[in-house]
């Protein structure tokens, strides 16, 4: 936090956390603003995104006919796995649609795995990078886990909607697509046509938002955790610091389970809706 005369209040030091870094210098209006963006969030994805690719290319430039090492074993076991999921999902060719959800699935993962990093550690370095510039640590606003930002999760679930989009037309042909949207649910006819055209913008609608409303409820509310959680270190009582090690400890090791439970609920969801579009109504 900024170095000020007096130690911030609760609800400063969370609204500081909350707040991205969106090169205006102020804090966020709203959840999702189009007018500004997150850089936090746009690096720390592509940095996460560059992550995944590595540690993939890595494992696979060390396949070799003899026992596999640990590393490329575990990564064998997950592409295994997720190839099964899409077969199992997915009725058709899913030579691009298993890897797309493989990474899908590592990248999200890491993304919500940067909520275990010292809640203070990066922000604080921002701070110091502020004050040795010359600038205000007031404004040096900084958030490390790109899921938790709609922002975020909602441009991953649009990607599954294009995805979705883009097999539905390929399978179908533009035709059968297009004639798809105006004869489902409730079949073919004219005065039909524009309930079925309605309800189907909805679903498609309703799946993307979803989606990322999904992901992003769950990491963020996650990461308030760890906020209120760090607040109980900065009473200064014997009792404070044994409360923030202890809950710290029992949340960090539940939120492991809710960082790979999301990403592979997206992942799945990801097979879902794309295996809906290489099927018929």
């Amino acid at each position: 936090m900024a170095a000020d005369a007096h130690a911030p209040t609760p609800s400063e030091y969370i609204v500081h956390h909350l707040t991205h870094f969106n090169g205006t210098g102020e804090a966020q209006k709203s959840i999702v603003d189009f007018s500004v963006i997150n850089w936090d969030t746009v690096f720390f994805s592509v940095l996460l995104a560059v992550v995944t690719a590595f540690l993939l290319a890595r494992a696979a430039s060390k396949v070799t006919s003899g026992v596999p090492g640990r590393f490329v074993g575990a990564i064998e076991s997950l592409v295994e796995f997720v190839h099964e999921q899409a077969r199992s999902i997915v009725k058709g060719d899913i030579s691009y649609i298993a890897p797309l959800a493989l990474t899908s699935f590592v990248w999200i993962v890491l993304m919500n795995a940067m909520d275990f990093l010292p809640l203070d550690l990066l922000p604080k370095l921002w701070e110091g990078y502020y004050v040795a510039t010359g600038r205000d640590p007031h404004h040096a606003y900084l958030r490390v886990v790109p899921t938790a930002d709609l922002n975020g999760t909602l441009s991953l679930s649009i990607v599954v909607l294009c995805a979705s989009i883009y097999y539905g037309i390929k399978i179908k042909h533009p035709g059968g697509f297009i004639h798809e949207l105006f004869s489902a649910p409730f079949g073919s006819g004219i005065l039909l046509a524009p309930f079925n055209f309605a309800l189907q913008l909805i679903e498609y609608a309703a799946k993307t938002v979803s989606l990322g409303m999904r992901l992003f409820g769950n990491m963020f509310a996650g990461e308030l955790v760890f906020m209120l959680i760090a607040l109980l270190g900065a009473t200064a009582t014997w009792w404070g610091f044994g409360l923030h090690f202890l809950t710290g400890l029992g949340w960090a090791i539940f939120h492991i389970l809710i960082v790979v439970l999301q990403g592979f609920i997206f992942m799945m969801l990801t097979l879902v809706y794309i295996g809906q579009a290489h099927e018929g109504h």
